[in-house]
């Protein structure tokens, strides 16, 4: 991939709230899910699958935000970025329809997760080297 500031920008960022977002989820789970009205308290199962997530999400990102200043890994980045992110954006819609609209805040990650999403895809075209 071409060495460029505004694809360092978006892995950057994208890395970033991943790693803050997974480390929410993997060390305060309970907490974290209560701003959205989830209750996660009781069910250590529940909570065992919650933290296994926010590890998943804490690994991602920070491999993701080690892509924007290791140029070997930068093109793995940018697609864990897309995967990460649409997977969980386009889960979000698919629940809304499936499952009905949920809290507000669940609703604004939606729309970060799929801005940055197609943020990464943009990136991907727009700075790969081609052969």
């Amino acid at each position: 991939m071409k060495n460029s500031k505004p694809l360092k920008i978006i892995l950057f960022i994208s890395g970033l709230l991943l790693i803050v977002i997974g480390s929410a989820i993997l060390f305060i789970p309970i907490d974290f899910s209560a701003r959205n009205g989830i209750e996660l308290s009781g069910n250590i199962s529940l909570l065992n699958d919650t933290r296994a997530a926010g590890a998943s999400l804490l690994a991602s990102g920070l491999v993701i935000l080690l892509g924007a200043f290791i140029q070997k890994l930068t093109y793995a980045s940018v697609i864990i970025s897309i995967i990460a992110y649409l997977s969980y954006g386009f889960g979000r819609l698919l629940s809304m329809v499936v499952d009905g609209v949920p809290a507000e805040g669940l609703i604004k990650a939606t729309v970060v997760e799929i801005i940055i999403g197609f943020m990464s895809v943009f990136a991907l075209y727009k700075f790969r080297t081609k052969k």
